[in-house]
């Protein structure tokens, strides 16, 4: 491995990151491309990011039992410590002595000999003494929040909630990386046909009980392969994929889906409907709208009309009662999705919630006009929040009496779900935990 440059590669990263709040996912895949980082040094450097931002605040109190917490510290030289000690206390196939070594190495190149010096001489007392121990906490939130590197206003939150046992359970899934997920382009090729290819190729693989396109990649990297790269297969979370199959649209039908991007339960949307019909597509941004229309060129969907549009203003662009079917997957604090985009729980506030839950209220308020009679309307978001979900689902019933909960809904819901911990009396929410799949919340009303 190329230590020194792919290390240094991952202190730029994490500072970038961190400092203009960039989404980590994104940014990895560009540093990895922009960089010619090799292929065996993918993983790794992978792992580092991730667990780094993933453990963010646990390093840090780690870190203060050995730094003078006056002292000041250059971002790149946090994230420096910070990425040494997770490899050191989380990771155990590199020795110590060689990440003490490179770290030293790169506080010398960056800084000089004095910040090197300071460098080995934190990581070797941490090395000698261990990292302080968190059991004597006494405030159990409190406790939670620095064992799982999360917010200290958002575990509470979270144990008013859910309680402690779910919440715990919920801050620690949120630290494991969970399995990809593909979907299948049912018009191109079927499932045991990708699955058997990708056995063939080495890949571990097993069907999803979510969605009849839906594989789970328990090994492998399946961007590289011809499936991926012919638009045979595409990614996208099992939770995902449900709400597509909850909102049972059918070949000729009109679809609104009023926040669309980047496109993932659009083109799932076209394909249940075997690209017959017509689907509306909105994002609020134009760069989104593009990421729509490439991922259908990509899979050879062509019913769906991709524009930027605010999705409380749709009715100046579609006649009431236009469309047969509708998906709201509305912006949302994200909680759900920590794994994937652990910089997420840094980066959102409490009073977020709240003015997204505002947001959430408006859009559906606006667009259940543009509604038929007897049509469907699926709501959803990929937050654990109940004031993002129930309460937003509950005000929009409370307010529009045309409207009911569709109770066909939890009868069809998949088997497996069926007795899952998230049901509601207005809906279903998915936790990190219960069957690894992204948070998620999602429930469906029918226009009477």
């Amino acid at each position: 491995m190329e230590n020194f440059r792919v290390r240094e590669a991952i202190v730029d990263l994490l500072v970038r990151i961190e400092q203009d709040s960039g989404f980590s996912h994104l940014l990895i895949d560009h540093e990895i491309t922009s960089r010619n980082i090799p292929e065996k040094d993918e993983a790794l450097m992978t792992e580092i990011v991730y667990g780094t931002i993933q453990r963010k605040l646990t390093l840090d109190y780690y870190l203060d039992a050995f730094i003078d917490t006056k002292k000041k510290i250059k971002p790149w030289l946090r994230m420096l410590l910070r990425m040494s000690v997770y490899q050191m206390h989380f990771l155990d196939r590199i020795p110590d002595h060689a990440v003490i070594n490179e770290a030293a190495e790169i506080a010398k190149q960056r800084g000089h000999k004095g910040i090197a010096s300071f460098v080995n001489g934190v990581l070797r007392s941490i090395q000698r003494k261990g990292v302080p121990d968190t059991t004597a906490i006494e405030n159990i939130a409190k406790r939670l929040a620095l064992e799982t590197s999360h917010p200290e206003w958002l575990v509470k939150r979270w144990i008013d909630m859910y309680g402690y046992d779910m919440t715990r359970d919920m801050c620690y899934a949120n630290l494991e990386r969970k399995s990809l997920s593909i979907r299948v382009q049912p018009l191109k090729i079927s499932r045991r046909t990708v699955m058997d290819e990708l056995h063939e190729l080495g890949f571990e693989t097993r069907s999803s009980g979510f969605s009849s396109q839906g594989i789970i990649v328990n090994q492998g990297n399946v961007l590289r392969t011809r499936l991926f790269e012919e638009g045979y297969i595409t990614i996208q979370d099992q939770s995902s994929m449900l709400v597509t199959e909850m909102l049972n649209a059918e070949p000729g039908m009109s679809v609104l889906d009023a926040c669309s991007a980047p496109g993932g339960k659009v083109t799932h949307t076209a394909e249940k409907m075997q690209n017959k019909g017509s689907i509306s597509a909105y994002d609020l941004h134009a760069k989104k709208v593009k990421q729509i229309s490439d991922k259908a060129a990509a899979l050879d969907l062509t019913i769906i009309d991709a524009n930027a549009g605010d999705a409380r203003k749709l009715q100046e662009r579609h006649e009431k009662e236009s469309f047969d079917r509708i998906l709201i997957d509305a912006p949302c604090s994200g909680f759900g999705v920590i794994r994937g985009k652990p910089d997420i729980k840094y980066n959102k506030t409490e009073n977020d919630i709240y003015r997204l839950a505002q947001i959430q209220t408006d859009i559906l308020k606006n667009v259940a006009p543009l509604l038929k009679k007897g049509g469907l309307l699926v709501y959803s978001t990929c937050t654990v929040d109940k004031t993002e979900n129930d309460e937003v689902a509950q005000t929009f019933l409370d307010q529009n009496p045309e409207f009911i909960l569709d109770t066909a809904f939890f009868e069809q819901l998949p088997s497996m779900i069926q007795h899952s911990p998230g049901h509601s009396e207005i809906g279903l929410q998915l936790f990190p935990q219960t069957f690894s799949t992204d948070g998620f919340f999602l429930t469906r009303f029918k226009r009477v």
